[in-house]
C-alpha cells in the first residue's frame, strides 16, 4: 500500500513544527502531515528559553514572526540559590549589556546572544501557523487513537474520528503523553533521584522585577527552603510563576497545590512585591518533575521527538533548547534517509546516541546544580553511576569532581554542560559552592594526545538540511570527534606540544583563515576549553617541565558573565 504521507507528526507543539518545517523547507516535495489532539492556542508550561532555540527559529525562517510578537527579550536570570539570600545574574550578553535597539529587530547583532520568554499559547500557534503556510497538512482537535503495528513498524494510525493515515516515516512529538513511545513499548529510565512536582499558575499585570532595553528582562529563579520559585513576564500583562517543591515534601504536608502554591508566592519578598497589585489566573496548574530519558529514539520506521524523547528538571530552563535541538535533528535524519545518504543505521543510531547523551548530561548538571540547595536530597553517591556510564573508573568523591566540572565532549565537538560553556561552568558552581574551580591544564606544560585502546568511528553534523560525516575515535562510550576547535586541538598535540607551541599553533591558524581579533579571541577560547575537556576525558595526557611556559589559571570573567544583583536587591530593600 502506498503510504498517504511521506511523514506523519503526532503532536502540533514546538517539536512537531521544527521538525516539519524544517522538512519542508530543505526538501519541499515531502508531504507532512501534523496531527494535533488541542485547538491552538492553548497553554502549555515551560517559556523561558535559551540562546539555542533563536538559532532554529531563524533556521526554520519563523524568527520575525516570533519576533513581532513581542515577547520580552530574556537576557539572562537572576539566581538566589545555594545557602544565603544573595541574588546574582547569570548573563547571556557580556555584562548584560542590551543596547536599546528599536523592535521587530532581525536576528543579528546582539539578538544572537538572547532568547525570548513565550507565551506558550501565542509561541505555539505562530510555530504551527508556520509549518502550514510551508506547506505541512495541519489536522487539530484530532488525536491517535491507536498505533497500527506489525513488530517494530508502524503501519499506520487510527485517529480519533475513525480514520486511518499511513506514512513512510512517523514522528512521536506528543510531549509527555508518549503516544508512539508507548505504543511500541520502549521503556523509560529516571538517571536523577531528584523526584519533584511542579506547581504553576499565570498572574496579570504583575510588575518585572527589572527591565533592560526596549523589552528586556531576566527570568527569577529563587530558591525557598521548601524548593524555588520561576517568576517569567511573557508580556506588558501576563507572569507565568511557577513553585518546585519534592515530591516528598508535598505529601508529607497534606495541604492542596493551591494552598501550598499561594503560602511560597506570599512567603516570598520578592515575588510578594512584585504581585502586588497582580490577580492570578482562576486555575492553579500542577504536573510531576521527573527527569527521564527513553531508552531509545527510533525504529524500523520511526522516531522520538520533543519531550517523549526525555526531560530534563527545568531549573536551567533547557526544556525547549533540548526539544526543538532534537527536533532539528529528526529532520535531518529523515532528509538524509530520503536522499539515500550514508547508511540508515548510522543516522538513526547518531540522533538516538546524540540527544540521549544531551538529555543525560543536562540532567546531571542540573542534578548537580541541587545540591547546593538543602531542600533536596544529597546526589553524591549518584554521581559514581554517571562516571560509570561515562566509561570512566572513579569513586564518588572523584567523581562529584569530574562532574561538577565538566569532561563531556558531544559529537559535535562541544564542551559545553547542558548548554552552559563548561570553564565558565566551573566558575559559576565554585561561586555558588564555594569550593575553588579546578583545572586539569593549569600549570602543565606539555600535553599529547592519547588514542590507546581507541577505535575509529565517525560523527554527523548538521548545516543547511545535510548530514556530513566526520571521523571521530571511541573508548567505550566516549567518543572524540575531530571538528571544530576540538577536532584542531586534537590533531595539533598528535605528537606533543608545549603550551607555547599550542597558543603559536592557533594563531598560525587564525592568520590562515584571516580571523578577526574578535574570531581569533572566540577561538582560543574553545582551544582552551577543548585542552582542559581532552584531558578531563582522558583523551589526552598532561605534565609540567621545569622552565617551560605553563599553562595559567583559566580567567572567568565573572564580571561579564555572573555578578551580583543590583535592580532586584534594590526592589527588595525598598519595602
Amino acid at each position: 500500500m502506498t503510504p498517504e504521507f511521506d511523514v506523519a507528526i503526532i503532536g502540533g507543539g514546538p517539536a512537531g513544527t521544527t521538525v516539519g518545517s524544517l522538512l519542508r523547507k530543505y526538501n519541499p516535495k515531502l508531504n507532512i502531515l501534523i496531527l494535533e489532539r488541542e485547538k491552538f492556542p492553548r497553554d502549555h508550561v515551560g517559556e523561558s528559553q535559551l540562546p539555542l532555540v533563536c538559532r532554529i527559529l531563524n533556521e526554520i525562517g519563523v524568527w520575525d514572526s516570533v519576533e513581532a510578537a513581542g515577547f520580552p527579550v530574556k537576557i539572562g536570570g537572576t539566581y538566589r540559590w545555594g545557602t544565603t539570600d544573595d541574588l546574582w545574574d547569570f548573563e547571556f550578553l557580556p555584562g548584560g549589556k542590551f543596547d536599546p535597539a528599536p523592535r521587530p529587530a532581525k536576528y543579528e547583532g546582539q539578538r544572537t546572544s538572547t532568547a525570548f520568554q513565550v507565551d506558550r499559547a501565542i509561541y505555539d500557534d505562530i510555530l504551527l501557523s508556520h509549518s502550514q503556510k510551508l506547506g505541512c497538512t495541519v489536522r487539530q482537535e484530532l488525536g491517535v487513537k491507536t498505533v497500527l503495528r506489525t513488530g517494530d513498524h508502524v503501519d499506520g494510525l487510527l485517529l480519533s474520528d475513525g480514520t486511518t493515515v499511513t506514512a513512510k516515516h512517523y514522528v512521536d512529538a506528543s510531549g509527555n503523553s508518549g503516544i508512539l513511545r508507548r505504543a511500541m513499548e520502549v521503556e523509560v529510565d529516571y538517571p536523577s533521584n531528584l523526584q519533584n512536582i511542579a506547581i504553576w499558575n499565570y498572574w496579570q499585570n504583575a510588575d518585572w522585577a527589572t527591565t533592560i532595553g526596549v523589552g528586556g528582562t531576566r527570568v527569577q529563579i529563587l530558591s525557598q527552603k521548601i524548593g524555588w520559585i520561576w517568576f517569567i513576564p511573557l508580556g506588558p500583562e501576563r507572569t507565568s510563576i511557577g513553585l518546585i517543591v519534592p515530591a516528598s515534601y508535598y505529601k508529607e504536608q497534606g495541604k492542596s497545590p493551591q494552598e501550598l502554591y499561594m503560602e511560597a508566592v506570599k512567603g516570598d519578598k520578592i515575588v510578594s512585591k512584585l504581585t502586588a497589585s497582580a490577580t492570578p489566573e482562576e486555575v492553579v496548574r500542577t504536573t510531576k518533575d521527573w527527569s527521564f530519558v527513553a531508552d531509545r529514539l527510533t525504529g524500523d520506521n520511526w522516531f522520538l521527538a520533543g519531550e517523549c524523547a526525555g526531560f530534563a528538571d527545568p531549573i536551567l530552563s533547557a526544556g525547549m533548547s533540548l526539544a526543538q535541538s532534537g527536533a532539528r535533528e529528526v529532520a535531518y535524519a529523515i532528509l538524509a534517509l530520503e536522499r539515500g545518504e550514508y547508511e540508515a543505521d548510522w543516522i538513526k543510531s547518531q540522533y538516538s546516541i546524540n540527544h540521549r547523551g544531551h538529555i543525560r548530561q543536562h540532567i546531571r548538571f542540573a542534578d548537580y546544580w541541587y545540591t547546593a540547595h538543602g531542600a533536596f536530597s544529597n546526589l553524591k553517591d549518584h554521581a559514581r553511576n554517571i562516571a560509570d556510564e561515562a566509561g570512566l573508573r572513579m569513586n564518588s568523591e572523584e567523581a562529584w569532581r569530574w562532574l561538577g566540572q565538566g569532561g563531556f565532549i558531544d559529537s559535535s565537538g562541544s564542551t559545553d554542560i547542558g548548554f552552559f560553556g563548561s570553564l565558565a561552568t566551573k566558575e559559576l558552581i565554585s561561586t555558588f559552592t564555594g569550593d575553588e574551580a579546578f583545572y586539569e591544564i593549569e600549570g602543565k606544560t606539555h600535553f599529547k594526545l592519547d588514542l590507546t585502546d581507541s577505535e575509529k568511528d565517525w560523527v554527523a553534523d548538521l548545516a543547511d538540511g545535510r548530514i556530513t560525516r566526520y571521523r571521530a575515535y571511541r573508548k567505550g562510550n566516549r567518543v572524540l570527534p575531530l571538528v571544530k576547535a576540538m577536532g584542531w586541538v586534537a590533531r595539533f598535540i598528535q605528537e606533543e606540544r608545549s603550551f607555547a607551541e599550542i597558543k603559536a599553533g592557533a594563531k598560525s591558524q587564525a592568520a590562515a583563515n584571516s580571523m578577526s581579533p574578535q574570531q581569533y579571541h572566540f577561538f582560543w577560547s574553545q582551544c582552551v576549553k577543548a585542552l582542559e575537556t581532552l584531558v578531563s576525558y582522558g583523551w589526552a595526557n598532561a605534565r609540567s617541565e621545569e622552565g617551560a611556559e605553563a599553562c595559567p589559571r583559566y580567567q572567568a570573567d565573572l564580571a561579564e558573565m555572573i555578578h551580583p544583583n543590583r535592580d532586584v536587591a534594590q526592589l527588595v530593600s525598598e519595602t
